[in-house]
């Protein structure tokens, strides 16, 4: 017996979450405009600057190279992501503001302060150390910070945890190493062209060995710390403002730390590049891997453990909370919804299985007492969205539930279960729980 209305009764006044008569500027298309002209914008600016300094043969031969690696990279933090997928934009949006804002700024400020400092100090040597080293870690990782910032402050519905700051900050480095590696592998064709090699000798090449193969995760791995900073925030209740301002202020300081450790390992002897490189990069490297994974599985965990409340309240199916807590059992649902009806089945199941994953995260907040003002409100959308699209998604995943784990018992709620003879036995009620407690 369900212990809430099957179907939500909340309607929303018109003045909802809404401003009845917005300002101009304030309106979403004027937002929009502005943000897609300054980065459109933004990448004519570097598209230029790349080319005037590459040559137009040298810019094709650089951006021929570095697209390489970014497929790859991008897939990597999108399956990151495939428990609760944030929206496309987001991703499109970060990726242009590193490849065309982050490289533009880094461009500009590095050029000015090196020169500065080389004509201040009457020694461009050491202005360029001094640039690669300080300067530009300092210039480059708040010009990428800019944009998890920005996602984090005005989409914030869609950063809700630490895989959020990771992917975010992640896919805007890997916009930033794009543009920056068509500059560097640009350059090097160049001198190559000047000074006649070709081949594994030739400048082109050990560039592309360094940058592209070697070390293509150099500075989304510095930026994912950012990320983590902003993404622990994210978990942090609203009250706590310290807390929410100091975390993404240190992940920030790692990275430049991190970035400044990399640039310098030139300078630290004719080895010092490859020690820092097995010694720190790759060990970094493992250990943030192996957070964004185990963080992933704590998140399926998550929906395993919250969901049932929502079985007891008659809003979702027996089999479900196992289900939505399997990476197979939901793919498994979406296959058989494809099969039986079509793609767009297929895609009403994959945001059922986002919007359900979503309301775990939000009664787990409201659980912990961090759930912010809008949690009843939230939670209503959610549901209803939910309910919407019960009619193709239940049966898909009750199918994959029992063809994922058959011998395995699924969660049934509270009373007889002679309806649900295959999903085993019921599980005691779940407490109640006030999301605004202290």
């Amino acid at each position: 017996m369900a212990t809430s209305p099957p179907f939500p009764t909340y309607t929303p006044s018109p003045g909802d979450g809404a401003l009845r008569h917005p300002h101009w500027w304030q309106r979403r298309w004027v937002r929009y405009g502005a943000l897609t002209s300054l980065l459109a914008l933004s990448g004519l600016v570097i598209l230029a600057l790349v080319r005037r300094q590459t040559g137009t043969e040298g810019f094709l031969v650089g951006l021929g190279l570095a697209v390489l690696p970014v497929p790859w990279l991008i897939a990597a933090f999108r399956w990151l992501d495939r428990v609760e997928p944030g929206p496309w934009r987001n991703l499109v949006f970060s990726f242009a503001w590193g490849a065309c804002a982050a490289a533009l700024i880094a461009i500009v400020a590095n050029s000015f302060a090196t020169k500065w400092i080389a004509t201040s100090t009457a020694d461009p040597a050491s202005a360029d150390t001094l640039g690669a080293t300080v300067i530009a870690p300092i210039v480059e990782e708040s010009a990428k910070a800019a944009a998890v910032l920005l996602v984090f402050l005005f989409r914030r519905r869609d950063f809700t945890g630490i895989v959020d700051g990771v992917v975010i900050a992640g896919v805007t480095a890997t916009g930033f190493a794009f543009t920056e590696n068509i500059l560097y592998l640009g350059t090097a064709f160049g001198t190559d062209q000047l000074t006649g090699d070709r081949g594994i000798a030739s400048v082109t090449a050990a560039t592309f060995f360094v940058r592209i193969v070697m070390s293509p995760f150099a500075h989304p791995l510095f930026t994912v710390l950012t990320g983590i900073g902003f993404g622990v925030a994210a978990l942090s209740a609203e009250r706590q403002h310290v807390r929410r301002f100091l975390l993404p202020v240190g992940g920030l300081l790692l990275a430049m730390g991190m970035h400044a450790l990399w640039n310098g390992s030139a300078t630290f002897g004719e080895y010092g590049f490859f020690a820092v490189y097995a010694a720190f990069m790759v060990p970094a490297f493992a250990l943030l891997t192996w957070l964004a994974v185990w963080t992933r599985q704590r998140e399926l965990r998550i929906v395993r453990a919250e969901l049932p409340a929502y079985v007891l309240a008659g809003w979702l199916g027996p089999a479900e909370p196992f289900a939505l807590g399997s990476m197979r059992a939901r793919r498994m649902a979406r296959d058989y919804a494809r099969h039986h009806h079509g793609r767009t089945a297929a895609r009403e199941v994959a945001r059922y299985e986002g919007y359900a994953t979503s309301l775990a995260f939000l009664r787990q907040r409201g659980r912990k007492g961090k759930a912010g003002t809008d949690f009843v409100v939230r939670e209503r959308e959610l549901l209803d969205e939910l309910w919407k699209r019960r009619d193709a998604a239940r049966p898909a995943l009750e199918y994959a539930a029992r063809t994922a784990t058959p011998a395995r018992p699924v969660y049934a709620g509270p009373g007889p279960t002679a309806h649900w003879p295959a999903y085993g036995y019921p599980a005691a009620p779940y407490a109640p729980y006030n999301p605004y407690r202290s």
